[in-house]
């Protein structure tokens, strides 16, 4: 709108300075003619001018007025424009300041988590270095065995089917011995178990050389601990044929399965069965039922004495039932019987009652009639 304006100012302008020099062109061809002439064209030149500038300042007052107007317009549409775009901005600033301000909580509180996590895994790598030094202690190793030994052999087993420390006959002392009915028997469980070698196997800061030669000895480890199991824990006539050889870590087992199954041949030959925490408790879940049956054949003829008595108890409840059942229908029948009678004695009443007996004599009634001779 203002530049319309302005722009039709410009033009006007143009124009009236066209006719402004027309009329100095005027004036000057004017000047020329006689002296009769000049006072009266000069004084129209003058009222001419004179009309002119009064229409030129007319003009620049309706031009200033509508400047002035579209100047208010423009302002007070200006300042709306800039009212309407400073309330978005400052709304778009308050919303990236609350955005700003729940990231930075999040992070903040992210970085606690990240932060106490931090000290978990800490606590966890102390807890963890402390058991591979508990279990890189031969006495530490076969006491952390016998303690989950203990505690796998309590959860499955009743108390009588097994003993902790038992002495053979051969003054050797087993970590477990299991009470199984025959022709299992007794069964020996051994919990110690050489893990020197195989974490030699597993250390970052040895060579391959020395890897090799730890993976080496630690199958004649194993080797050597089948061959003691077997010669103190296998004894003929008291014992099983065979022995169990606990070892209480998964990845030695898996190890030992995976990469070595010479040694697991080895074992088998010697009657040593080589068992984990989950195996184990497959085995001693599998003793459990064979005990139960055990225990049930066992009191099988306690149980068909019981049944032989039951039968008996039914077979006299039956007769009983049936002599109850004929006491019964006796009584239906008499009570069917004494509502028959009590029917007539009923209607027979009635009778008397309405005296509609007949006038007859009954059949043992002696009638006596004149003699008619």
């Amino acid at each position: 709108m203002v530049e319309i304006t302005l722009a039709v100012a410009v033009v006007v302008l143009i124009v009236l300075l066209r006719v402004l020099r027309r009329l100095v062109l005027l004036e000057r061809d004017f000047r020329d003619p006689g002296v009769v002439l000049g006072p009266v064209l000069e004084q129209k030149h003058r009222e001419m001018l004179k009309d002119l500038h009064e229409g030129f300042t007319q003009q620049g007052d309706r031009l200033g007025r509508n400047l002035a107007d579209s100047s208010e317009r423009l302002s007070a549409k200006i300042d709306q424009r800039l009212d309407l775009i400073a309330g978005k901005v400052d709304e778009r600033l308050d919303e990236g300041f609350k955005k700003t301000n729940e990231t930075f909580v999040n992070v903040m509180q992210r970085l606690a988590t990240i932060d106490e996590a931090q000290k978990k895994i800490e606590s966890l790598t102390g807890s963890v270095v402390s058991l591979q030094e508990l279990l890189g202690d031969k006495r530490s190793r076969g006491a952390f065995g016998e303690v989950q030994l203990e505690a796998l052999v309590r959860n499955v087993l009743p108390p009588m089917a097994f003993e902790l420390q038992y002495t053979l006959s051969n003054g050797m002392r087993v970590d477990c011995a299991l009470r199984l009915p025959p022709p299992t028997g007794l069964v020996t469980v051994d919990s110690k178990f050489p893990l020197e070698n195989y974490h030699r196997m597993f250390d970052r800061e040895a060579d391959q050389a020395e890897r090799a030669l730890a993976q080496k000895q630690f199958k004649a480890d194993i080797r050597k601990h089948v061959d003691d199991i077997a010669r103190k824990y296998i004894i003929a006539g008291e014992t099983s044929d065979g022995a169990v050889m606990f070892v209480p870590a998964e990845a030695v087992f898996a190890e030992i399965h995976a990469y070595h199954p010479e040694v697991v041949e080895y074992a088998i030959g010697r009657h040593v069965w080589i068992v984990s925490p989950t195996t184990l408790m497959a085995v001693l879940n599998t003793a459990r039922a064979v005990l139960k049956d055990v225990e049930t054949r066992r009191h099988i003829h306690i149980i068909k004495e019981e049944l032989g008595k039951l039968g008996i108890d039914f077979q006299r409840f039956d007769e009983r039932m049936k002599k109850l059942a004929d006491h019964i229908r006796q009584a239906h029948q008499d009570a069917e019987d004494v509502q028959v009678s009590s029917r007539k004695i009923s209607q027979r009443f009635q009778q008397i009652e309405a005296a509609e007996i007949e006038d007859r004599p009954a059949a043992n009634v002696v009638r006596l009639e004149p003699d008619r001779k």
